[in-house]
């Protein structure tokens, strides 16, 4: 089988993206399901409420929160690897960008691939979620940015469902 059946019912071809079936629904509520960190993290902090705090640190200019809202929609259809198993895949990979590319073009961003700025907003959040979400560990990982100073108090995947569809939906006010 080559497609997989998305919560709207639609069949995606993950390894050949369509334009025409990226819906923001199935994006929404797919990463609103998947844990952060493969699971291992101190309590459930969902992909959608991580890409929803990103967009919330970039400014809206060049559709850099848009972007930042959207930066992870590619898991949405293929799902998560951690990062030195997804290094060792480059199939993977190219399968993650290529998908990525054609969700952000969809909803109207023509810069690819991600900007810096959006990055380093992802560190930002990679900071403060090692910092409020992860156990202590005697080597922990060096992330070359200041975490935010608000902690982190995860939702629950329904509430971070709505949290994303609502922020997709004033941004695209904007």
């Amino acid at each position: 089988m080559s497609w997989i059946q998305t919560f709207t019912g639609k069949h995606f071809y993950p390894m050949s993206p369509r334009v025409e079936d990226i819906d923001i629904a199935d994006v929404a509520h797919s990463l609103s399901l998947q844990c952060r960190f493969n699971g291992h993290c101190r309590e459930f902090y969902s992909v959608a409420e991580h890409s929803v705090r990103v967009s919330r640190v970039l400014p809206v200019e060049r559709g850099l929160a848009l972007w930042g809202l959207l930066h992870d929609a590619a898991e949405a259809y293929l799902s998560d690897l951690p990062r030195p198993v997804k290094m060792q895949v480059p199939l993977f990979e190219q399968a993650e960008d290529r998908l990525l590319e054609v969700i952000v073009r969809h909803f109207g961003l023509t810069e690819f691939p991600m900007p810096p700025e959006v990055k380093r907003a992802d560190d930002t959040l990679l900071a403060t979620e090692c910092r409020d979400l992860l156990c202590p560990t005697d080597d922990p990982w060096r992330i070359d940015v200041e975490p935010l100073a608000a902690r982190i108090e995860p939702v629950g995947p329904q509430q971070a469902e709505r949290m994303f569809l609502e922020r997709f939906r004033e941004l695209r006010q904007i």
